[in-house]
């Protein structure tokens, strides 16, 4: 059967990603495994990660991996210390040099001036610097140039920072390979070990440690390219559905307004940024993040409770011929659930992408549109999002314009 051009439009863009993914990945794992060993003696002496982008795409990265590493999802797992830097604070660079220590890690999201600044403050300082752009003066540098499509770099750096963060943990729990660390006589994985399944309990093999983190992270790229051929196969139609009434009410004048949860909020602000930047021959369009205003959050969350965060300004923000889309990788999150429920009381067209089963958002009908990430693996669920939602704002540049009556 002949697809239509809009499915044939999100096969190609599937295939690109699977193979993006797949190259990257073989080319850098061993890289990757190295590095992270260096990320954890950094951790180990007490150093901090500092994250720190300048656009709004790239704040979103730099507040993504600062919430993994502060905030851990997988059980057992020690929570590490790490901030992220943004514009909110006015230039990058200044606001580097005055909070980067000798034994922090420094990430660059990005590739303007004021970021080169920043890179070159923190490796003036002693910190171990990492970026994604080449000619950038990092110590750690990972070329995505032959990938052109800036999304799918984007969606490549996030599943890089999160296999980051999985695999850090490994040295830690194996202080006996860190540099000026004591072995101990057994390795714990702790209750993430299921995670881990190439992992030994020998302390003392440094290059056997190496190789079993290059083939888990190996392992890990697999499996977010299966998720994502998943996702985009099994909801390839529902996108495409999506992506016209996004066009037919953002033409129409409406907004379309982004909500998420820890990793799920900064997929929320990426979103928003990816809207508001004119892209695919289309103009900038209009979309509003509620994770943005901390006053209200914080106002709302201490008066009344979380689970009000986002219901409350849906009833100041949201109006019929609005879009409310909300990311949630249980969807389950009860902030999540109240706010679609009130979308959908004003008019709104309610979208969702969720992990899992889908959770209550799925099982309770409470959005238009869902998009189910088949997968109860948190980083590779917003992975998986992030390539949901970025086909997506290609879907709506793509879309036939409502015709005037």
């Amino acid at each position: 059967m002949k697809l239509a051009p809009g499915a044939m439009r999100v096969e190609a863009l599937l295939r690109e990603r699977s193979e993006a993914n797949a190259h990257f990945f073989q080319t850098e794992a061993e890289r990757l495994s190295k590095l992270c060993h260096k990320m954890a003696e950094r951790f180990a002496r007490e150093g901090r990660l500092v994250a720190f982008g300048a656009s709004p795409a790239d704040r979103s990265d730099a507040r993504h991996v600062a919430v993994e590493f502060v905030h851990p999802v997988i059980v057992g797992k020690r929570a590490l210390p790490a901030l992220g830097l943004a514009g909110e604070g006015g230039q990058i660079a200044p606001q580097v040099a005055l909070e980067a220590e000798a034994e922090d890690i420094a990430m660059a999201f990005g590739d303007e001036p004021d970021i080169l600044a920043a890179l070159a403050a923190a490796r003036k300082r002693g910190c171990l610097t990492i970026a994604f752009t080449l000619g950038s003066g990092a110590e750690w540098e990972f070329d995505l140039e032959a990938i052109s499509d800036p999304l799918i770099r984007q969606e490549i750096v996030e599943t890089l920072y999160h296999t980051l963060w999985e695999h850090v943990h490994i040295f830690l729990d194996n202080r006996g390979l860190l540099e000026g660390r004591a072995a101990r006589p057994v390795h714990d994985s702790g209750a993430s070990s299921f995670l881990y399944p190439f992992l030994g309990q020998q302390e003392t093999d440094l290059d056997a440690i190496l190789a079993d983190v290059k083939q888990s992270i190996l392992l890990k790229a697999d499996e977010i390219g299966a998720l994502r051929t998943q996702t985009l196969t099994e909801f390839g139609a529902g996108l495409l559905d999506a992506g016209q009434i996004l066009r037919e009410r953002l033409d129409a004048g409406g907004r379309l307004i982004a909500l998420g949860n820890g990793g799920s909020a900064t997929d929320a602000m990426d979103v928003v940024a990816d809207f508001r930047t004119p892209m695919f021959g289309g103009p900038p369009r209009r979309a509003l993040d509620l994770t943005e205003d901390t006053g209200i959050i914080t106002a709302v969350a201490n008066d009344i409770g979380t689970d009000a965060i986002f219901l409350r300004q849906v009833i100041a923000y949201g109006r019929e011929g609005d879009v409310l889309l909300a990311l949630s990788t249980s969807g389950n999150s009860l902030s999540i659930l109240e706010a679609l429920r009130e979308g959908r009381k004003r008019g709104m067209v309610t979208m969702a992408f969720v992990g899992y089963d889908g959770g209550n958002v799925a099982a309770d009908n409470l959005a238009d549109h869902v998009f189910v990430s088949r997968s109860e693996n948190i980083p590779r669920i917003q992975e998986a999002h992030a390539s949901g939602y970025h086909v997506l704002r290609e879907l709506v540049e793509l879309a036939e314009p409502a015709t005037e009556s």
